[in-house]
């Protein structure tokens, strides 16, 4: 049997049972007379049965009604209580969410970038927990654009299509080499000079690789390439391992202790891969992520 009446119709029959007028109940809800009755009429072709009897000087319940009456108080404080509990789980929800800050962010950003804001926002907002996401730029747009992250810090290959991207800085492409090799005593090294170099590229598809071989080919040439690594961290160690050279945006090297390690920027075209912050078009932010955002800029314009 279909049941085609809601909560607000038993509401109204509870009120009609309790006050056994329609003036008093319609009173009660702050509705008419005459929505008051259409609304039971509803419920009795529903039941297909009788609920209250009418005459001139009152409103008397019929047995159907009595036995009604307990089902809908039932179901009514079901739903209250449910209703309740749910209030109560979004309201701790969103407490939680405004005191947590997910940012998904290129790992070789993380350092420089990410590090010294998070640092910062900690002594603003000391009870505040931040989620860091390290990803490839294509994850770190996808993590923005579903929500997955309040914000993203990441490069502008294949952004999605519900991003927006705010320029912060210029990442400039250079060279990472053993120490002792033979370019390294150059302040800057043509793009032109490493195509004989045992290079040590980034996967096909990937950001970092499509400004690479666009330094590669300005020059004119085949390329030779020895490895191809999925992580900026993995060609760094073949690098100290001296098996190669490895075309690299400078923020990816190690900072401190360089270990055995040089780069030198690549010129005759400088290239350089644009970092910027990703947010959802159209959301509304939270205070925190604002806070975060403030203080990266702030902070990136001092350097």
């Amino acid at each position: 049997m279909r049941i085609n009446f809601d909560f607000l119709d038993l509401e109204v029959f509870l009120a009609l049972f309790e006050t056994r007028s329609f003036h008093r109940a319609a009173e009660q809800l702050a509705m008419s007379q005459a929505s008051v009755t259409r609304r039971i009429q509803k419920i009795e072709q529903s039941l297909g049965t009788q609920l209250f009897v009418r005459s001139t000087r009152a409103v008397r319940p019929t047995l159907a009604a009595k036995r009604f009456s307990l089902r809908a108080e039932e179901v009514l404080q079901d739903m209250r209580e449910t209703m309740h509990a749910m209030r109560d789980e979004t309201a701790a929800f969103e407490h939680q969410r405004a005191q947590t800050l997910t940012i998904a962010a290129l790992p070789t950003v993380i350092a420089v970038v990410v590090a010294p804001a998070v640092a910062r926002l900690r002594e603003d907002q000391s009870a505040a927990r931040v989620r860091i996401i390290d990803a490839a730029a294509n994850e770190v747009a996808e993590a923005v654009a579903t929500g997955e992250a309040d914000l993203g810090i990441g490069s502008i290959p294949m952004l999605e299509p519900t991003t927006e991207f705010a320029p912060l800085l210029d990442d400039l492409i250079g060279l990472a080499m053993p120490k002792g090799h033979e370019l390294a005593a150059s302040p800057r090294i043509p793009w032109s000079a490493i195509r004989s170099e045992q290079l040590i590229l980034p996967a096909r598809g990937t950001g970092n690789r499509l400004l690479i071989d666009e330094g590669l080919a300005s020059g004119g040439g085949s390329l030779r390439w020895s490895m191809e690594v999925g992580r900026t961290a993995t060609a760094i160690e073949l690098v100290a391992a001296g098996l190669g050279v490895a075309p690299l945006p400078k923020l990816s090297m190690p900072h401190g202790d360089m270990r055995d390690i040089a780069w030198r920027p690549l010129e005759g075209p400088v290239v350089s891969r644009q970092i910027g912050l990703i947010s959802r078009a159209g959301h509304a932010e939270t205070k925190l992520s604002a806070r975060f955002k403030q203080i990266l800029t702030d902070q990136l314009v001092i350097r």
